[in-house]
């Protein structure tokens, strides 16, 4: 049986079945898909079906461009897109493996991250795609 949904949920169902996502709401739907995805990856050792990877991409572009909608101060674009870091143990949650590996995949270049005094940080934009980031 399924629950009654309030208005605002039903605002966002199609008649097609598909969700309408809000630009405000992209930036922790895509949060909670990626750590679902990356235990799901984490545990059967394969990657994702390419259309959740478009699906992922798609919430990071409406995440950013609802970000620099909202700039600064009211009224005032963003200078510049922003860029998250994440410390070593939450990439490798993230990814489902040790902080010495992550250590190891910056030192590398196969993840994009920098070393701040005794710190490593990672671009939380490279755990979402890190196949993408290494491409680029």
């Amino acid at each position: 049986m399924r629950p009654d949904v309030g208005g605002a949920a039903r605002r966002l169902l199609r008649e097609d079945g598909s969700v309408l996502i809000p630009a405000v709401l992209a930036d922790p739907v895509l949060r909670i898909l990626l750590r679902d995805v990356s235990a799901r990856v984490a545990v059967d050792g394969g990657k994702v079906a390419p259309g959740v990877s478009g699906l992922l991409w798609a919430l990071k572009a409406a995440a950013d461009q609802a970000e620099a909608e909202a700039g600064s101060a009211p009224g005032t674009p963003a200078e510049r897109p922003v860029s998250v870091e994440i410390s070593t143990a939450e990439a490798a949650r993230e990814l489902g493996c040790s902080e010495g590996y992550v250590r190891r995949l910056v030192r590398a270049g196969r993840l994009r991250g920098r070393k701040v005094g005794p710190v490593w940080l990672v671009a939380e934009a490279a755990i979402v795609a890190p196949e993408t980031e290494r491409a680029a």
